[in-house]
């Protein structure tokens, strides 16, 4: 899935150019080219389906010119997640109805790839031996407000459990609770089923959603131009819901199994921080230079040759990009969200 703005990165994610397309570690590698190389250790790169908003198109040939173009689905609609999957499973049905799928966001980051690829075999493992719903939980490191939360239920097998609850981006206390109880786990949005079993879930809890998709002529979805033409008239009647909110908050068969590969979905600067190597002082420069005096647990972000020198700088984000420079409390950073819908109002589309 590659449709997303991630709004909470702004300035440096922004509506034309979001954060998958962006290299944010300075590896050389964008967040869409890590997701790509990591699933094709796992999955045949014949396999492997991109779905992004039609905006995108040109970018993502641009990252990934060996995909082609009838492996990139192009959204004519923003819809959330639950039309973006329905769509990739009848598209993958279409080729073989007894196919499996795992669904993961391009924006993520994973720091044990080995333990990744075991994870999803076991996964895949999972779901095609019985009819299952499988999300990937991780356990958390501290009270995040902005993640989603997975209540484990009684054990299946391994480190398998039936999903007791979801609960979307709690309040700190409530976050609190979660993280010192142990049942809790950070939804980490990447899912795996077979086709059959996500159709008759979207067809059970979403039907309007999944009635779009039957509706296809047959050969519909095997036939490149049939499909983008179908998909232009018929995608944008889709509500947009979250495949959480649509399907797995409903759903009886759903299950979690608990990981460990060094998840982080990027959301924030705060997690990028938490990921990056720090300073003597605990401050993070990314490719900028920075004199700090007296700073400590700020994220310094920077494009071009601009040097950033702050005395007495504690636990603050600094990033300036494309004529934005934000200044903020890492502690008040969902905020960022309105900040950049507020710069927009107020002073045109260019700070999207």
């Amino acid at each position: 899935m590659c449709g997303g703005i991630g709004s909470r990165f702004w300035p440096y994610s922004r509506t034309r150019l979001p954060k998958q397309f962006v290299d944010f570690l300075g590896t050389g590698r964008t967040l869409l080219q890590m997701s790509y190389d990591r699933i094709r250790n796992i999955v045949p790169a014949s396999n492997i389906i991109i779905v992004t908003n039609e905006r995108y198109a040109d970018e993502v040939h641009r990252q990934l010119p060996e995909v082609d173009s009838d492996h990139i689905l192009l959204e004519p609609a923003r819809r959330n997640t639950a039309p973006c999957i329905a769509w990739a499973a009848w598209h993958i049905a279409a080729r073989d109805p007894e196919a499996s799928m795992i669904v993961t966001p391009s924006d993520h980051m994973i720091t044990r790839e080995r333990n990744f690829e075991e994870s999803i075999l076991a996964g895949f493992d999972f779901a095609e031996s019985r009819d299952a719903l499988l999300t990937l939980g991780i356990e958390p490191t501290r009270p995040e407000t902005g993640y989603g939360y997975i209540q484990i239920g009684e054990p299946v097998e391994g480190k398998v459990s039936k999903v007791k609850t979801f609960t979307e981006k709690p309040d700190l206390e409530l976050a609190k609770v979660f993280l010192n109880s142990g049942e809790f786990f950070w939804n980490s949005g990447i899912f795996i089923w077979t086709c059959k079993a996500i159709q008759k879930a979207l067809e059970t809890y979403v039907p309007d959603i999944a009635s779009v998709f039957e509706a296809a002529p047959a050969g519909t979805y095997t036939d490149h131009d049939a499909e983008t033409a179908f998909i232009a008239e018929a995608f944008p009647s889709c509500k947009s819901i979250s495949i959480d909110y649509s399907v797995m908050e409903s759903a009886s068969n759903v299950y979690v199994r608990t990981v460990d590969f060094g998840w982080s979905d990027l959301g924030t600067w705060s997690a990028l921080f938490d990921l990056s190597p720090k300073n003597s002082e605990g401050n993070v420069t990314q490719n900028c230079n920075v004199l700090a005096y007296n700073c400590t647990g700020n994220i310094f972000a920077v494009r071009g040759d601009k040097l950033i020198v702050a005395d007495s700088l504690n636990d603050y984000i600094v990033a300036d990009a494309d004529g934005v420079l934000l200044i903020c409390p890492k502690s008040r950073e969902q905020k960022i969200k309105q900040m950049a819908t507020d710069a927009r109002l107020k002073f045109g589309d260019k700070y999207e």
